[in-house]
């Protein structure tokens, strides 16, 4: 049985479920409470876990024994354990009210082939089943899963090398850190190439991450263990006081989070230079101060269109940010790869400097979103559709890069701009497009063109609200 096979075995587990009122979420959650065990149980882990308390202990028991014995199980790992067991377990509790329901998951898992499982790595069954989980639109995950072959790219061009610190400031599932961790054991023989203080560093300091939502930090938690990672993964907000100890990182993969700060409020943190509601605008902030200013660390950022051109404090931020770094790159994505349809992203990739001023002296842009087919879950982006892009960046070397774009082929995917060019851009915009086929259909849901439309009513509602203030003051 192969992993896939596998995966749609225990996804298909969620019809079963379905009578309790469980979302696709929650049942995720749920399957990481119970694989744990089990997956403890075939990698020779167990001893983390009390012995009453393990994989054969919970099979031998059906019906309200079982369901009763597992809240009990969930309560004591959550509290009276250590380590990951405790992170993993820590306020966990069932949303399973069918006693033969949990008997027929738990049963289930029993009878896979776990042997086809741990040869094809049980980290990839466990990936499998969150990436399962962010397609499937009904279960809200997308907001914070990035595509695999994105995450793959961004990793191979960014290079992260043994010894040095990485970390994800928005980790989700912890899909980037993971994928830095494999391209170093690719680079290095599974860590063997390495002296032993340096293979310890890579399992237990190198790859860090903050999450935010507490069912995410658990599946980053379990998903790291899978693949043999103990880094530290935060439960908490990096756009809190608790981020500003995020620092002297010298790779940062991340996609944040889209949307504004609940109530529109600021960040709370203190150190920020342009405090701003936008919370992509603040990760862009906070990514760009975390990296260590040595010339050499280095970060690749997915973020949304509205970073590229927004005014104020967003072309501010811009400045700063090629102040302070040489943004070298900027892929524009095609729509439709992430869950939340209609969403224009690009990757940013730059180097911090030495110092913290002039580092920018050209931007290449490369368009990977006009004149591309509209990708999906009937035409998901591959990793082929990267190689012109992976050829043209020339492992960042900006001598090497040769322009695609010419006035004779004026739809040439690749063009560079200098500093001179974009500073003479309206409000430093880095939004640029040149290609002549450009498509102006913005795709976008009803629900959230509806989104739109309110955001934008209560924008107007609060600016009144300001004048009028304004106004019976002036009057007074």
């Amino acid at each position: 049985m192969t992993t896939k096979e596998i995966v749609s075995k225990l996804w298909n587990l969620c019809n079963v479920l379905r009578d309790d009122g469980i979302t696709y979420h929650q049942y995720v959650t749920e399957l990481t409470y119970i694989l744990f065990l089990k997956m403890a149980k075939e990698t020779g882990v167990e001893i983390q876990i009390p012995e009453t308390y393990r994989w054969d202990n919970l099979t031998s028991k059906s019906g309200v024994e079982l369901k009763k014995f597992y809240k009990e199980l969930l309560a004591h790992l959550g509290e009276d354990c250590t380590g990951r067991v405790r992170e993993i377990y820590q306020g966990a509790s069932t949303n399973i009210d069918e006693p033969k329901n949990l008997e027929k998951i738990i049963t289930t898992i029993d009878g896979l082939d776990w042997f086809s499982a741990r040869e094809e790595g049980l980290g990839n069954l466990y990936e499998g089943l969150l990436e399962k989980n962010a397609s499937e639109k009904k279960s809200g995950a997308g907001q914070y899963f990035t595509p695999r072959v994105l995450i793959d790219v961004m990793t191979k061009l960014v290079k992260p090398q043994p010894g040095e610190r990485c970390n994800d400031p928005a980790c989700g599932t912890f899909g980037f850190m993971i994928s830095a961790s494999q391209y170093v054991r690719s680079q290095t023989d599974d860590f063997y190439d390495l002296d032993a203080d340096t293979a310890k560093f890579e399992r237990e300091e190198a790859f860090t991450g903050c999450e935010l939502v507490h069912d995410t930090h658990r599946l980053a938690l379990m998903n790291a263990m899978l693949h043999d990672i103990d880094g530290k993964i935060l439960l908490g907000d990096t756009l809190s006081s608790s981020g500003m100890n995020m620092k002297d990182y010298d790779v940062v993969l991340t996609n944040p989070p889209f949307g504004t700060k609940k109530g529109g409020e600021r960040a709370t943190r203190d150190d920020f230079t342009f405090p701003t509601s936008n919370k992509q605008l603040n990760f862009l902030q906070h990514i760009y101060r975390s990296l260590k200013a040595d010339g050499k660390a280095r970060a690749a950022v997915v973020l949304p269109d509205n970073v590229l051109f927004a005014d104020g404090d967003g072309e501010r931020i811009r400045l700063d940010l090629m102040d302070k770094c040489n943004l070298h790159t900027i892929l524009r994505l095609p729509t439709g790869i992430f869950y939340a349809q209609g969403v224009k992203t690009n990757v940013l990739f730059f180097t911090r400097g030495k110092t913290d001023k002039h580092n920018t002296k050209e931007v290449w842009i490369y368009d990977l979103r006009n004149e591309m087919p509209s990708f999906g879950k009937t035409n998901p982006l591959k990793s082929e559709h990267f190689d012109e892009f992976v050829k043209c960046y020339a492992d960042g070397d900006l001598s090497k890069r040769k322009e695609t774009y010419s006035e004779e082929n004026p739809n040439g995917r690749w063009r560079k701009f200098t500093i001179e060019d974009i500073l003479a851009r309206d409000k430093t915009s880095l939004d640029i497009t040149w290609m002549k086929i450009e498509s102006e259909a913005d795709d976008y849901t009803l629900c959230e063109l509806l989104d739109m439309i309110k955001e934008k009513s209560n924008n107007i509602a609060k600016a009144v609200a300001e004048l009028e203030q304004l106004i019976g003051e002036v009057k007074e």
